[in-house]
């Protein structure tokens, strides 16, 4: 257990630390910013680069919507979740963390005001989108990135390939849903950065869990009638 443990820690720093860092410290830079498309890619990237480093040690969820839309579906235990969970949320922290001591080296950085690749809804949307906008879509989207890791993960998928669907998959969600909520589809991304931008992104951080969590246990329901065939 403590090396999965240690596998998800390790994992979901990565993701913050690769995904929010693109947006932090290269989205927009002068001239050469990677912009959407490229913050979209470095997501997916770093759930494609853990998934072949650590799949086979901890399942390489990354994410508490993940761990639990994969309970749902009967993949993972449910005494291995709340470990699980609180590991995520430690390695988003300590990527976050890390994000915030790189990103203040810079003169006249301040995280509140640059909102810290938070996610938000309404004046906090990147695109202006209301609240009942960042739900569907957070909703919709954890929905079919759990679908997609269990369709890929199934034992008639393709073997070996099923890193590479969830990686594009979350690449294809950013590229959807960044101007909506910034894309969080994963609550310990969302807490991590939340808790260094100190403000709004605190106060709207509620949606950033109930969403991701409510779409992925969707999934999982859905999973064990959509998928029953590829269980056996």
């Amino acid at each position: 257990m403590s090396r999965k443990l240690g596998a998800e820690f390790i994992g979901t720093f990565w993701l913050v630390l690769g995904g929010c860092g693109s947006a932090v410290l290269a989205a927009g830079f002068p001239d050469v910013g990677i912009g959407l498309l490229g913050v979209s890619l470095a997501f997916g990237l770093t759930v494609l680069t853990m998934a072949f480093a650590i799949g086979h040690i901890s399942g390489c969820h990354l994410n508490p919507a993940v761990s639990l839309g994969l309970w749902a579906g009967g993949r993972f235990s449910a005494k291995e979740l709340v470990p699980y969970i609180v590991t995520q949320v430690l390695g988003g922290l300590a990527g976050a963390g890390i994000l915030f001591v790189i990103a203040s080296g810079a003169e006249g950085f301040d995280a509140a005001a640059s909102g810290f690749a938070s996610n938000g809804f309404g004046e906090h949307s990147p695109g202006g989108y209301g609240l009942v906008a960042a739900l569907v879509c957070e909703i919709v989207m954890t929905f079919m990135f759990l679908i997609i890791i269990l369709g890929a993960t199934s034992k008639k998928a393709p073997a070996g390939l099923a890193p590479v669907a969830i990686g594009l998959g979350l690449t294809l969600i950013h590229l959807i849903s960044i101007p909506i909520t910034n894309t969080s589809v994963n609550p310990a991304r969302s807490t991590g950065v939340a808790l260094y931008q100190g403000g709004w992104a605190i106060q709207q951080l509620w949606l950033f869990w109930l969403a991701p969590i409510g779409g992925a246990i969707l999934a999982g329901i859905v999973w064990r009638w959509l998928g029953k065939g590829d269980e056996e």
